[in-house]
């Protein structure tokens, strides 16, 4: 009898330890997992501008030079750089001074109007005047606005070293040019300058 009673006891002694355990270890289980959910809550919803901005080209930084070019006229590209049916699709005549430093340049134009449609990239390997019409088949395409006036706006980024990647496609909308640009800048430190000129083509003319 004693020792039915003993193993009894023994027994109910074990459940209640397995019941205070999986008492105190249940409101454990929830509150990690509560916490992790949470923090990844918290992380998911951080705010992200600061970082976006940071990925764009800071031009504040940078020193700048002048572009100047034969085929634009009063603030208009002539219509012999256009890909149309009135031009020759060929690169306009460009030029500008050495930056002191510098042993390449990477040239870019873009269709502002038209989320920063890229009609020109080039790497110029040093060369600071380019004739009209310089740039090969593969790094130009001229202006072709399907309606109304578009802006069209050249980059030329003078470089330290040559870039290790020149980023953004041809004949392409580019939405995100400006992060893309920053590639041209290595580790930091080896954009130098840059220089830029604007004009408008208007369809028909």
């Amino acid at each position: 009898m004693k020792k039915t009673a003993l193993i009894l006891t023994l027994v109910l002694a074990a459940v209640s330890a397995v019941s205070c355990t999986a008492g105190d270890t249940a409101p454990e289980s929830v509150t990690e997992s509560a916490t992790e959910s949470a923090t990844e809550s918290v992380t998911e919803s951080a705010p992200t501008a600061a970082s976006s901005s940071s990925e764009e080209l800071d031009f504040s930084v940078l020193k700048t030079f002048d572009l100047a070019s034969s085929d634009l006229h009063e603030g208009v590209w002539d219509s012999v750089i256009t890909n149309t049916s009135n031009g020759s699709n060929r690169s306009p005549q460009l030029s500008w001074a050495p930056v002191e430093g510098a042993s390449d340049y990477v040239v870019y134009m873009i269709d502002t109007t038209a989320t920063n449609w890229v009609h020109w990239r080039s790497v110029t390997g040093g060369v600071t005047n380019l004739p009209a019409g310089w740039a090969k088949e593969k790094e130009y395409v001229g202006p072709y606005p399907p309606e109304g006036t578009h802006d069209y706006v050249i980059y030329v980024f003078a470089l330290k070293e040559p870039a290790n990647k020149v980023r953004g496609a041809l004949n392409s909308s580019s939405p995100e040019f400006f992060k893309l640009i920053k590639s041209l800048d290595n580790d930091g430190g080896n954009i130098l300058a840059y220089g830029t000129i604007k004009g408008t083509y208007t369809h028909g003319d």
